[in-house]
């Protein structure tokens, strides 16, 4: 794999971590976003990333290692992110603290939530990339870019609610994101040093990726009373995002 693919990879990845940044930008102009603006916007981002897991990630772990290793790797990262969901102490608006008790402040709690369901999203943009279509690897990137804007709002706006500075509430948005350039990091030079683990690499990030949307977003979106409109909101984004994937791949 060429160099130029490795670097390709961790700045995509990079990009789309730092949309959280960007999505949290109208906080610094008004802390009155409704929501139901918000819940659609979820909805949205929810969409993006289910529509991305399974043209992006499925359907090339299909094609590449047959269904047997799709389902398992699938399992697997929905397990492992089960796990770490479960043991590494985070904190969620509205789900309230989750894992071990912990003395840390809540507002690294917060950032820890968000960042141990943005680390697989980098996962599956190095290893898009990873497979030597860079095509693929920047449709990914560009889904998880889009939906990372939505969840950077969704960090920025509690926090500004809960009496931090907007320049605050806008340094851990961005924070948030960082992770997401590792994970690509990551996927990429895995997949580099040996192609067997592709196909494994893009199942697992599926399942990691779908347990997020299942276990956060959609619960998120549907929370304040506006389900319909977040539903609505995420059949928006699955349209977007399978129509960039044909398109552009």
């Amino acid at each position: 794999m060429s160099t130029e693919i490795i670097w390709l990879g961790s700045i995509a990845s990079l990009v789309a971590g730092f949309a959280t940044g960007v999505g949290a930008i109208p906080i610094l102009f008004t802390r009155r976003i409704s929501d139901r603006l918000l819940d659609v916007m979820l909805g949205f981002s929810a969409g993006v990333m289910l529509a991305a897991t399974s043209f992006s990630l499925i359907v090339p772990a299909i094609d590449l290692g047959g269904p047997f290793i799709a389902v398992f790797g699938l399992v697997l990262g929905a397990l492992v992110l089960h796990l770490v969901d479960r043991f590494v102490p985070h904190f969620h608006p509205f789900l309230g603290a989750e894992g071990p008790p912990s003395g840390l402040p809540r507002v690294w709690l917060f950032v820890l939530a968000i960042t141990i369901h943005n680390f697989p999203e980098g996962l599956a943009v190095g290893v898009s990339f990873g497979s030597g279509d860079v095509a693929a690897g920047l449709v990914i990137a560009t889904a998880i870019g889009l939906q990372n804007m939505p969840e950077g709002l969704a960090v920025a706006l509690p926090l500004l609610r809960e009496g931090y500075s907007k320049g605050k509430s806008l340094w851990y948005a961005i924070l948030t994101g960082v992770v997401e350039p590792v994970g690509g990091l990551l996927g990429v030079a895995l997949v580099s040093i040996s192609q067997p683990i592709l196909p494994w690499g893009l199942a697992f990030a599926a399942g990691a990726m779908l347990f997020v949307v299942s276990d956060e977003m959609i619960p998120e979106s549907h929370r304040k009373g506006y389900a319909r409109e977040a539903t609505f909101g995420l059949i928006a984004g699955f349209v977007v995002m399978m129509l960039l994937d044909v398109i552009f791949t």
